[in-house]
Order: C-alpha cells, then sequence, then structure tokens
C-alpha cells in the first residue's frame, strides 16, 4: 500500500490552507487546529476525519474506526457551532411562551417608564442580543471548544499513527513502540493510557487474518479512544448543555445607557437617587426573569440537537431512544477477553440494546454506553465512509471559505 502527500499552499485570510491532500499529515492537523474561524475550522475538522477514516480504511480493510463515527459527529456538532437554524427557532418559541412575551414586554416597559426616549421597537433588538444570542453563543462556543479539543488531540494521533505504522507489510514492534513512546501514561482527561492501548489494538487487528478477530480487536480500539475522548469532553459537554448564566449586570448597564446617555455627575446622580428610592430594582428582577426563561428554552433546543445524529442516507438516531440497527454477526458474540472486561464496565445491557438510549447527555457513564452500542451496531455499515461534503463544497472548503447549501 502506498501512501503519498500532495499539497499546495496558499494563503487566504492570513491562513495557510492546504489545497490538496490524499493523507492528512500531524501538519495538517495543526494548520485546522490553529483556524480562527469556528465555522471553517468545524467543517475543516470533518473533512480531515473523512479523510484519515478512508486512509486507515484502505490500510485495515472493512469495519468502521474511530474516525468514522467522529466524522458524522463533529457535522452534528457543526449545526450548533453554526447556531444553524436555532436562533430563529428560539425566536419563535419564545414568541408563542405567553410569559416569554409577558416577560420581554414588561422589561420593554421599565425601561421606557425609567426614562429611555426610543421606541419600543429600538430596545427589543438590545434586549434580544444580550440574552437570546448571548445563551446560544455561549453554548456555540462550549462545542467549538470541544469539536477542537479531540480533533486536537486524537486526530494528531490517528495522522501520526498512519505516518509511521501505515506501510507496514508485516508487524513490526519497532514502528509500534516509535509510535507509542510519545503517548503519556495515565488515565484520562491527562493520561493516554486508553490511547496506547487502542493504537496497539488497531495495529494487532492489521496482521491477524480472521474477520471475528479482526472486527472484535478494532471495536475494542474503537471504544477504548471512544471512553478517552467522552472523559477528556465531559467539561465542554456538560457547559453546552447547562451554559453559564449570562452576566444580568451587563444588560442592566446597556440598558441604562438608554436610559441616561450622557456621562457626567447628573447621570451618576439621577442612578444614585433612583437605586435608593428602589426604582432599579424591578428593572434587576425582570432581566433575572428573562435571563431564566431565555436558559429553559436554550437548554431545550440545544439538547434536542446535539442529542440527534444524522447518519448517511439521512438517517438520524435520537440519542434519547433505544438503538435499534442490531449487531452484526461478527460482533453478535464477543469472545474476546479485553472486549468482554471493557463492555462489562462501559455497557450495563452487554450484548442487548435495552436501556441503550441516553436519559442525560451528561453522564458520562449513561453517553459511553449509548456509544458503546452505537459503535457495534454501525461497525460494518459501508455508507458511514461516503463523504459529508460535495466535491463542490470541499473545492471551497479548501480555500478557507465557507461552502454554500447544506451542510
Amino acid at each position: 500500500m502506498v501512501f503519498y502527500v500532495e499539497i499546495m499552499a496558499e494563503t487566504v485570510n492570513n491562513q495557510t490552507r492546504i489545497l490538496n491532500r490524499h493523507l492528512p499529515t500531524v501538519a495538517d492537523v495543526e494548520q485546522i487546529t490553529a483556524l480562527t474561524d469556528p465555522v471553517v475550522r468545524n467543517l475543516q475538522i470533518t473533512y480531515c476525519y473523512y479523510e484519515l477514516s478512508s486512509a486507515f480504511n484502505e490500510r485495515a480493510g472493512a469495519g468502521a474506526n474511530w474516525c468514522t463515527f467522529a466524522t458524522w459527529a463533529s457535522k452534528q456538532a457543526g449545526q450548533t457551532i453554526r447556531r444553524e437554524d436555532l436562533v430563529r427557532e428560539l425566536e419563535s418559541r419564545l414568541r408563542l411562551q405567553p410569559e416569554a412575551s409577558k416577560a420581554i414586554q414588561k422589561l420593554v416597559s421599565l425601561v421606557k417608564q425609567l426614562g429611555a426616549r426610543q421606541h419600543s421597537d429600538q430596545i427589543r433588538p438590545i434586549i434580544w442580543d444580550h440574552v437570546v444570542v448571548a445563551a446560544l453563543n455561549r453554548s456555540s462556543d462550549a462545542v467549538s471548544r470541544g469539536n477542537r479539543k479531540v480533533f486536537m488531540e486524537i486526530g494528531r494521533e490517528f495522522a501520526r499513527f498512519l505516518a509511521i505504522c501505515g506501510p507496514d507489510t508485516t508487524y513490526n514492534a519497532d514502528h509500534l513502540d516509535q509510535f507509542l513512546r510519545e503517548l503519556k501514561p495515565g488515565d484520562p482527561p491527562d493520561g493516554q493510557y486508553y490511547l496506547r492501548q487502542a493504537f496497539t489494538h488497531y495495529y494487532q487487528s492489521w496482521f491477524v487474518d480472521d474477520p471475528k478477530q479482526q472486527a472484535e480487536l478494532r471495536l475494542l480500539a474503537n471504544l477504548e479512544i471512544g471512553y478517552h475522548e467522552q472523559t477528556r469532553l465531559q467539561p465542554e459537554i456538560a457547559e453546552s448543555l447547562t451554559m453559564m448564566p449570562i452576566d444580568a449586570t451587563v444588560l442592566k448597564n446597556r440598558l441604562i445607557e438608554l436610559i441616561f446617555p450622557a456621562d457626567g455627575w447628573m447621570t451618576r446622580g439621577r442612578l444614585f437617587f433612583l437605586d435608593l428610592f428602589g426604582q432599579i430594582s424591578p428593572l434587576e428582577r425582570a432581566i433575572d426573569h428573562l435571563i431564566a426563561l431565555v436558559h429553559q428554552q436554550v437548554r431545550l433546543m440545544v439538547t434536542e440537537q446535539l442529542m440527534t445524529m444524522t447518519l448517511p442516507a439521512n438517517e438520524r438516531l435520537r440519542l434519547g431512544q433505544d438503538l435499534k440497527a442490531g449487531f452484526p454477526a461478527s460482533l453478535r458474540v464477543i469472545t474476546n477477553p479485553d472486549l468482554q472486561e471493557l463492555l462489562l464496565q462501559i455497557d450495563p445491557t452487554a450484548d442487548s440494546l435495552l436501556e441503550s438510549g441516553t436519559r442525560d447527555w451528561t453522564d458520562l457513564a449513561d453517553r459511553i454506553h449509548y456509544i458503546a452500542d452505537l459503535f457495534r451496531c454501525y461497525h460494518e455499515t459501508a455508507a458511514l465512509f461516503e463523504a459529508p461534503f460535495s466535491p463542490e463544497q470541499v473545492a471551497v472548503l479548501r480555500q478557507g471559505k465557507r461552502p454554500h447549501g447544506r451542510l
């Protein structure tokens, strides 16, 4: 098997782009990781996962690898990172929710009563930007940081592994040791013990002839990386769904600027007396109430989006529902003792899809249970190796731009 890298680089918006490649390198991963545009970075991460998955598949043959699933998980994350349809949907939900509509109207009325000369239609966008858009931005940012964090580590290791060990036609312990030496001992989130185990099992799978042994070794490796990844992602996943509270003081100060646009001792004096006689308190309470209502809706929306995964052929998986695909024949009965032991740790309903649906995506044990069954069910699904974007979109993406059309 011959691997080659064909690279042509140009600078777009002061960022070096890779325009043509067959097998992503460590340098490619680092360049993508360094991109500052979170949308373009996510799209390039998604496509790089696809390239790594394809290169691994060419070397290893049938069966999904971790990058195969990461391609579609990263693509799904892109919807939240781009806030795709979320702003429009949240606005619609708030308008249909009587309590939220009343809260916005009350806040506008209070601002007017306190002396703002702006029309209500001028005040509403300020409230919207500082509450609704801010809440969505925080969730989007948390997902984006998680997407980058995992790719920076695991995408890099796949590229390095394929570069060092990919050309081997016979088992070469020196090459494997060369690769493993850079991985840190210890458990995640700081150690890389599970990555060491995973890539060892991947490498072993290349040199066994029995298809069932190959499938079990690769599933074992996928799950070991999955466990490491999900442990590392725990803070970002929790933040994306719970979100840090929006600072109500920022919105209050912006609204007060509307009421008292002039700076100086007269402004400070009027504010002091309003606060002294309790007239600012209703404004603060109204802001807090609206923020709580918006947070509730944002959590519901983002949870729904994060707990959906769309696979090729428009197959939509609801992560809160039990999987129905069934295990492939090669993985119906597990014989590998290491895989058996790991499944006992992470899959409380071993050899069954009952209760595979996730109740709380922020719960690591609950999440990894679903992932274990997902990896096992779809291990031999050839459609997962389809490209996530059209050739036309890839051409635009390689120029460092955001492609048009559905992403």
